[in-house]
């Protein structure tokens, strides 16, 4: 049965809007009437939400379906279907939970396609925007096994921490970005206005000043004058730099450079590997064939010399070559990790020690970012305390001079 998203009006003169299944708009408003609202508006939500996907925006269904969301769709789907309920009813009963009318119009459309005798993961499929690759084939192994539930209880899990791990990364650069931001503005400040009009008083008796002022007199000039150029052309130049990485030997060369910064080079190689560990690990769990699922797993990389040695990975595994093999030829996967995989093979439980591979880095990754933030604090501290004193000595030179004169 199709669902349609309404709007109306009660009998205050309000508007209001909802989600009602039917078989037709006709019989919607019926409905709506016989609930002694006026309705304005009666359309198919998988029309909307097909509009989602076409556009990469909702159109006329306000707000969008975020990863947090998706993660909690996926928690209280898999709670539902493991209480055995049918998938059509689970689905539902999410609709009726959801606070946000995109999701709510999302899942109706979805429970359509099911009701109509489409399997999960086709309705799903209709909708790769809000549902990813690895989402889709991890329901459609779960679906093929007769596993869904236990399926769709271990793809929670990964939404979840994925979505905690990328929480985490936010909350960590925040504060660091903030601290300095402020600290740009603050010696902007210094420097634009303070400077000029403690000097210019020695500017007026004649006396000649410091080197250490006159440069820092020059930098101020220069700031006041071209400032607002230096920050255009800043500006111009981030945005050629952005529409450059999209071409993918821009982007290669650049995620090269990356790897090879001491700590910016140990994070994207976590992050990524974490990623690669996830993903292969719980479609493997579900029964998603092993070169199918590198290759999912190598599609959900940022970087690009990580994802395409995945790829060439996934090549040389079709060739009979051993995954932990594949990847150390890359030499871009840390070795803990490749050494668990080769465990996994050996052992034939590849599964737990991908995960284990993934704990691992993503533990690595919280260590390095405690440490990295605080180093941070102290160094920016020092950094601005050696800005600020060469600002005030500027100042106070021609004043120990000229008492010096007076004397």
């Amino acid at each position: 049965m199709p669902a349609f998203s309404w709007t109306a009006l009660d009998d205050t003169g309000r508007t209001r809007k909802g989600v009602q299944e039917g078989d037709s708009a006709r019989l919607v408003r019926q409905a709506l009437r016989e609930q002694g609202l006026t309705p304005l508006a009666v359309e198919q939500t998988t029309d909307q939400v097909a509009a989602y996907d076409r556009k990469g925006g909702l159109g006329r269904i306000r707000g969008r379906i975020g990863a947090g969301e998706l993660a909690l769709i996926t928690r209280q789907l898999a709670t539902l279907v493991q209480a055995g309920l049918p998938i059509e009813t689970a689905l539902g009963s999410v609709a009726r939970q959801s606070e946000k009318a995109a999701s709510r119009n999302l899942i109706h459309a979805a429970r359509s396609r099911v009701m109509e005798g489409h399997t999960l993961a086709a309705a799903l499929s209709e909708y790769p925007r809000v549902f990813p690759e690895l989402y889709r084939a991890t329901v459609a192994a779960g679906e093929e096994s007769g596993h869904l539930d236990a399926v769709l209880e271990r793809l929670a899990d990964y939404t979840e921490a994925r979505e905690a791990l990328r929480r985490k990364i936010q909350l960590a650069l925040f504060y660091p970005g903030l601290l300095t931001l402020m600290a740009v503005v603050v010696v902007m400040g210094l420097l634009t206005y303070v400077v000029p009009q403690v000097t210019q008083v020695f500017e007026h008796l004649g006396q000649e000043l410091p080197e250490l002022t006159q440069a820092l007199l020059a930098l101020s000039g220069f700031l006041r004058d071209y400032g607002l150029w230096l920050l255009g052309g800043l500006a111009t130049g981030a945005l050629a730099f952005r529409r450059a990485l999209r071409h993918t030997s821009v982007k290669r060369r650049w995620h090269h450079l990356l790897l090879r910064l001491p700590l910016a080079g140990r994070l994207i190689r976590g992050v990524n590997t974490a990623r690669f560990a996830r993903t292969l690990g719980i479609l493997a769990s579900a029964g998603v064939p092993i070169l199918e699922a590198m290759r999912i797993a190598a599609s959900v990389m940022d970087n690009v010399p990580m994802r395409e040695a995945v790829e060439e990975a996934t090549l040389r595994v079709r060739e009979g070559v051993g995954i932990a093999t594949a990847l150390a030829d890359s030499k871009l996967f840390p070795p803990m990790t490749v050494q668990l995989i080769a465990s996994g093979e050996q052992s034939g439980r590849l599964r737990p020690m991908l995960e284990r591979a993934a704990a691992q880095q993503e533990g690595e990754l919280s260590a390095i970012i405690a440490t990295a933030l605080g180093l941070f604090e102290p160094v920016l501290i020092l950094l601005m305390g050696g800005v600020v004193l060469v600002i005030v000595l500027a100042i106070l030179l021609p004043i120990f001079e000229l008492n010096q004169l007076v004397k």
